[in-house]
């Protein structure tokens, strides 16, 4: 009896038999970053790290323009799968990241779209974290809006 081996939950199918199979296994953060997360949540109420880095990621890619910081140091404790990253939206921001990679004029492939994500998150992180007037999670989804 043979035993059929399904992948490993870390990689992603993207879609049809046509196309790869990417694996974003662990997303990771910065040191700057988490101490940005922590203020973030002491601030806002939200308790997870998770909840805070979709948010982060939307208003990155969002913006229109390229990041200024293209190499991020991944140095903290602070990581989590993908599953848990993006919660039962993973195939949207697949492929919200997978767009913002075309639009950026980088390949499809898997090392590009890891780096777009990590330099996204960190972007939208630095976002949420610049801005003072952020006390709650009201204040938070205003920001979705302007």
């Amino acid at each position: 009896m043979t035993t059929q081996r399904s992948p490993p939950p870390s990689r992603l199918d993207t879609g049809g038999p046509q196309e790869s199979r990417m694996s974003l296994e662990t997303v990771r953060l910065s040191q700057t970053a988490k101490e940005q997360l922590i203020w973030l949540k002491r601030n806002t109420g939200l308790t997870q790290w998770n909840e805070l880095c979709r948010w982060a990621l939307a208003l990155s890619l969002r913006d229109s323009s390229t990041p200024l910081v293209r190499e991020v140091t991944t140095d903290s404790n602070v990581e989590m799968s993908w599953k848990t990253f993006s919660h039962p939206y993973g195939d949207i921001y697949l492929a919200l990241l997978k767009q913002r990679c075309l639009m950026d004029g980088e390949e499809l492939s898997d090392e590009a779209i890891s780096k777009t994500l990590t330099v996204h998150l960190h972007r939208g992180i630095g976002f949420l974290a610049g801005r003072s007037d952020l006390r709650s999670v009201e204040q938070l989804v205003s920001t979705a809006t302007g």
